[in-house]
């Protein structure tokens, strides 16, 4: 195996390397698209691309669900920003902030290979569970403001981020364009899902830093029969922002727009979904698992966002099947300690206890292996995983074979 973590050197080694901003090619456009807005420029936000160009192509890490774009902020050291789509505003870490000596009173330049971004100033918010939770340390996020001021094309499956300018974009390919209202910073679009023979519609918001492919609220579920018949089992990832309990179960279709993604899975929450203040009421939240089937443009200018197939739509998804949980901490966030194990899991019959320390995978030690490369193991069927473990500082060798435990919504 080779599951190596992209190191933050390589990446910026990319962004040196990367494409020169250059003409896009705007024969694009959009059958109900309103006219574009004259300008590129937002407030007292302004942009400016490279070698007088339109669009710039960013090659980003698209990391377990997440999308983070490499950028400098006032000529600093790259860091890497979360795409965060329910966000009210770009923000960055008060601990990196500090790292680099920015000022909140100070407006930020941000950087990305191609284009600027000047802001007239950059809140610093902390996120102290994101570590725990991702495996990788925080720096920053892209907000509202930042979505506001390009047309943001999302290409999950070339793994790049392209920004054009709003005012010269035009989109004509084989996406389906959504008109978005707002639940607070959160844009919202139409879907369709199927869980139990009946076909439901409802508002949903699009959040690119959920890693789940959607969560849909539990109350609303239940007052729809939605669980009645259907297979769920406890979640354990906890990468859903969850506070309380969630369950996991297979919908038979879930659609956007005129495109079918079947047997995806649902998170269902306990916790309300609405967020924030405005028109839109929500009941759930499509989540990266289920965008990264598509290449996701974000045009606010013209208040819309267009969902284009592509060649990972009808890709099976797979769940957790270890039944475990598992936070990562330490130097490094290389620490990946059991915070819980399922009864009757894969990883409850090889004897996985609460507390334990994975230290290596078959012949990969753990100080190989990022918190998502090890997520992405316990998603392979059938496969014995050979497993190092500290316990009470003894070490113990485990095998823990994985077997599905969602079994296919019935048709």
């Amino acid at each position: 195996m080779a599951h190596r973590k992209t190191t933050l050197l390589a990446v910026a080694a990319a962004i040196i390397a990367t494409f020169a901003a250059r003409p896009a090619k705007q024969s694009q456009t959009s059958a109900a698209a309103p006219p574009a807005p004259p300008s590129a420029s937002t407030g007292s936000n302004s942009i400016h691309f490279a070698y007088g160009g339109n669009v710039a192509e960013i090659p980003a890490d698209f990391s377990g669900g997440l999308v983070l774009l490499p950028l400098h902020v006032n000529q600093s050291q790259p860091c890497f920003f979360v795409l965060d789509s329910t966000a009210a505003a770009t923000s960055i870490d008060p601990q990196r902030a500090a790292e680099l000596g920015l000022s909140t009173r100070q407006s930020a330049e941000l950087e990305f290979a191609g284009v600027n971004l000047t802001l007239p100033s950059l809140p610093q918010t902390p996120k102290p569970d994101f570590g725990t939770r991702f495996g990788r340390e925080y720096e920053g996020t892209l907000g509202r403001d930042f979505f506001e001021n390009f047309v943001v094309a999302v290409d999950y499956a070339r793994k790049t981020v392209r920004l054009y300018d709003p005012a010269l974009y035009q989109y004509s390919g084989r996406g389906k364009g959504f008109h978005i209202t707002f639940a607070g910073d959160m844009p919202v679009v139409s879907a369709k899902f199927n869980t139990n023979g009946k076909t439901i519609e409802a508002d949903l918001g699009v959040n690119t830093a959920l890693t789940v492919s959607v969560v849909l609220s539990e109350r609303y579920a239940r007052a729809h029969h939605m669980l009645s018949h259907l297979k769920t089992i406890p979640a354990t990832e906890g990468s859903a922002g969850e506070t309380q309990a969630a369950m996991l179960g297979r919908m038979r279709l879930f659609e956007i727009g005129s495109f079918p993604v079947e047997q995806a899975i649902a998170t269902f929450s306990s916790s309300e979904q609405t967020t924030g203040s405005g028109k839109a009421q929500i009941v759930g939240q499509i989540g990266g698992r289920m965008l990264g089937r598509f290449n996701v443009i974000f045009d606010y200018p013209r208040q819309q966002i267009i969902f284009e197939p592509n060649s990972d739509r009808r890709v099976e998804e797979i769940e957790d099947m270890s039944g475990v949980s598992l936070v990562a901490h330490g130097p490094g966030l290389k620490t990946f300690e059991v915070t819980q194990v399922r009864p009757d899991t894969p990883g409850a019959e090889a004897g996985l206890q609460k507390g334990d320390i994975i230290e290596g995978i078959d012949e990969d030690p753990a100080a190989d292996l990022s918190l998502v490369e090890v997520r992405d193991l316990f998603r392979q069927p059938g496969h014995p995983y050979r497993l190092t473990i500290e316990r009470n500082d003894q070490t113990l060798h485990l095998t823990m074979k994985l077997h599905r435990l969602l079994p296919d919504s019935e048709s």
